[in-house]
C-alpha cells in the first residue's frame, strides 16, 4: 500500500492505494481531523469505497446467468490495491480492473476509477465505471466515509447533529441482518435537524430510499465545525455508526443498496442494480465540504 497526499493552503489530502481510501482530511487552519483514523478495535475502516455491490447480499450470494455467485458485503473494492494513474497539484485518479481475484465471483470486465479533486476546503470524489467488453456490465457503486464524531476532545457525541438541507420530515426503510424491508419509519425534524444520540444507531444505520437526501451536514452544536456532504440526486444514502462506540457517523450516498429481504437474487432484479452495455460508462459524483 502506498499513500499519496495533495494540498492547498486550506486542505491536507491523502488517500491510500489499498481500496483508494481516503484516510486523511486535515484543516489547516484548526489541525482537525476529519477522518475516522480506522481503530482496529472498533472498526478498522477510514472511507471505503463501494463496488461491485452496496451493503449485503441476501445469503450473501446472487445467481447470473445459472450460474451462483459470493459476494462479501459492499463488494471487493475496498479491499484490493489500485493504481494511481494520474496525480496533479490538485487531483489523484486510482483505478481498479477486473483480475484473477474478482473474476471468481464477479464475471464480468470492468474499468472502476476513483477521483480525488481537492477545491479550497472541499473535496469531490467521482466516481468512474467502464465497461470494456461487448456484453452487459451489472454494478452497483457507493461511498462509506466515516467521520470523527467528536472533532475534538472538547466535545461529546452528543454535542452533534445532522442538519437536512430543505428538509421537515424523512422516511427510512428498517434493516432485517443488513436486509432491507418495507418496514418504514418517518422522522419528523426540527427545523431541519436531526440530533445525534446514544441509540440513533441501535438498529443498524438509517437508510434512506427515493432520492430523499441531496445535502447533509454533521455540525458541532458547540463549535460550529463539521462537513457537508452534497449527492444530487444520488436515489440511495445511508448514515450508520457502529452502536455503542459514539466515536464516528458515516454518511453515504449509494447508486445501490443492499437486497431486500425478499430478494430474488437474481443480479439482473437486484433493486438498485445498474446496467451497463458494452462501451458504455457510468458517472457520478459528489463533494464534502470542511468547516
Amino acid at each position: 500500500m502506498t499513500s499519496f497526499i495533495i494540498e492547498n493552503n486550506k486542505l491536507s489530502v491523502k488517500v491510500n492505494s489499498f481500496g483508494a481510501e481516503l484516510s486523511s482530511v486535515i484543516l489547516k487552519e484548526t489541525h482537525i481531523e476529519y477522518i475516522w483514523q480506522a481503530d482496529k478495535t472498533v472498526w478498522a475502516r477510514y472511507a471505503p469505497n463501494l463496488f461491485p455491490i452496496v451493503g449485503k447480499l441476501k445469503n450473501e450470494q446472487y445467481s447470473y446467468q445459472s450460474n451462483t455467485y459470493h459476494l462479501p458485503q459492499h463488494g471487493f473494492a475496498r479491499d484490493q490495491e489500485f493504481d494511481c494513474i494520474e496525480q496533479t497539484e490538485n487531483k489523484f485518479v486510482f483505478e481498479l480492473r477486473d483480475n484473477e481475484v474478482t473474476l471468481k465471483n464477479y464475471p464480468f470486465q470492468f474499468k472502476f476509477k476513483v477521483i480525488y479533486t481537492l477545491v479550497e476546503n472541499g473535496l469531490t470524489v467521482q466516481y468512474s465505471v467502464f465497461n470494456p467488453a461487448t456484453k452487459e456490465l451489472y454494478f452497483s457503486v457507493g461511498a462509506h466515509p466515516a467521520f470523527n464524531c467528536p472533532l475534538q476532545t472538547t466535545d461529546r457525541f452528543e454535542d452533534y447533529e445532522l442538519i437536512f438541507s430543505d428538509k421537515n420530515t424523512l422516511t427510512i426503510n428498517a434493516l432485517n441482518d443488513g436486509l432491507v424491508t418495507e418496514d418504514t419509519k418517518e422522522i419528523k425534524l426540527d427545523n431541519e435537524r436531526l440530533p445525534i444520540n446514544k441509540t440513533l444507531f441501535a438498529k443498524d444505520a438509517l437508510v434512506f430510499l427515493d432520492n430523499q437526501i441531496d445535502e447533509v451536514s454533521l455540525v458541532s452544536k458547540k463549535t460550529q465545525h463539521g462537513v457537508t456532504l452534497r449527492s444530487v440526486n444520488w436515489p440511495y444514502f445511508g448514515i450508520w455508526s457502529k452502536p455503542q462506540t459514539e466515536q464516528f457517523v458515516c454518511l453515504e450516498p449509494w447508486y445501490g443498496i443492499a437486497d431486500t429481504d425478499t430478494a430474488s437474487e437474481n443480479l439482473i432484479e437486484k433493486m438498485g442494480i445498474i446496467k451497463l452495455n458494452g462501451s458504455e460508462q457510468f458517472d457520478c459524483s459528489f463533494s464534502i465540504k470542511f468547516f
